[in-house]
């Protein structure tokens, strides 16, 4: 049940920001918005304030924020035309649309920095074990040892050694290594080896042969220094998941990855109980998703509707009503299948119906 809560504050949080960015720019653009709500639905809480109607809705899985105008069946004083976001120039509307995702992104960037700057827990340098037959017990590394920098670039925590390897040429690398009260200077060089990304590809990496130990050390960061590494963060995580996304069409990746609310639920409860830390960074991961995902050229995602103002601006003439209508019906069908296929995948997960059909 836990979970489940932590689940549901997760994503009502992700989505209020990312109908917040549409709000926020729509009034900037004096576009009368009717109503913001947060959830679908049954309205189970509904004030007025001004002319927004505000809603917190039955179905916590989205949110809407409704315009004049936007909407065929909106009926459109004279008064109200200039206020009308049918009558709003392409460029505004595309500003409208884009700015949902994007306050997801500024969203996820925010939680990193906050977890960047307030002390974080990385693996140190210490090695954990040696594996036999590769360079780094060739070299007469041992369990134990202290990493303290390669090529004269200082290793301060386990990731920057697999980064390193991931740029380095063939070799030989000088590393300095502490052993109790010794500093060794030993070369290595590292061996090539296939093995599995992210994504489950067989890929050539450089390898030396050690795994790290146990032991965490915890990282501070300067005001400048977590702003440059939560924005590296934000960058690189925005790219795998465009990349997956590209993968996913191609069929790169087995659409058996692909999950839906349950398993966010389940992975929120999971992270809630790792600590706080946790759990904002995967708010963070899950946010980039969100506002990646919602720009895909779908129509009735945000960016359809960027799509459809964009051919709007270079033809200088507006899809005809019947054209959009039929798109978002097109696309909300794609939707639908999308979340019945993750649905069924987070149940997959859960009760296994390889047994019931005889799967292996």
């Amino acid at each position: 049940m836990i979970n489940i809560i932590y689940g549901i504050v997760a994503l009502s949080l992700l989505i209020l920001v990312h109908e917040l960015g549409h709000f926020l720019v729509a009034r900037l653009a004096n576009v009368k918005v009717l109503a913001f709500s947060l959830g679908f639905g049954k309205k189970l809480i509904s004030f007025t304030k001004g002319e927004t109607e505000y809603a917190l809705s039955l179905v916590p899985l989205g949110g809407y924020v409704k315009l004049l105008g936007e909407s065929i069946d909106d009926e459109i004083s004279e008064e109200d035309i200039p206020r009308s976001y049918a009558h709003k120039p392409a460029w505004v509307k595309i500003a409208i649309a884009f700015t949902g995702p994007l306050f997801n992104i500024i969203f996820a960037f925010l939680l990193f920095y906050i977890v960047f700057l307030s002390g974080y827990s990385v693996l140190s340098t210490k090695v954990g074990s040696v594996e036999k037959d590769l360079p780094a017990y060739a070299a007469g590394i041992q369990k134990g040892d202290i990493l303290m920098s390669v090529d004269g670039k200082p290793l301060q925590e386990f990731s920057d050694l697999m980064d390193y390897m991931g740029r380095a040429s063939g070799g030989p690398h000088k590393f300095v290594v502490k052993r109790g009260d010794q500093l060794l200077d030993i070369s290595i060089t590292p061996k090539e080896m296939e093995s599995k990304n992210i994504f489950g590809e067989t890929v050539k990496r450089k390898v030396i042969g050690v795994a790290a130990s146990d032991e965490l050390v915890t990282r501070n960061e300067t005001l400048a220094g977590a702003a440059s590494r939560a924005a590296y963060q934000t960058y690189y995580l925005s790219k795998v998941t465009i990349v997956g996304i590209v993968k996913l069409i191609q069929g790169s990746i087995s659409t058996k990855n692909i999950g839906g609310p349950i398993l966010i639920l389940q992975a929120a409860g999971k992270q809630a109980k790792e600590g706080k830390k946790n759990l904002i960074f995967f708010v963070a991961i899950i946010s980039i998703n969100l506002g990646v995902v919602n720009l895909l050229p779908i129509p009735i995602l945000d960016g359809g509707h960027i799509l459809f103002h964009l051919i709007e601006l270079v033809t200088r003439r507006r899809l005809s009503a019947k054209t959009i209508d039929i798109a978002q019906k097109v696309g909300m069908a794609i939707l639908i299948f999308i979340m019945v296929f993750a649905t069924y995948n987070d149940l997959n997960r859960l009760f296994d119906f390889t047994r019931f059909f005889g799967g292996k």
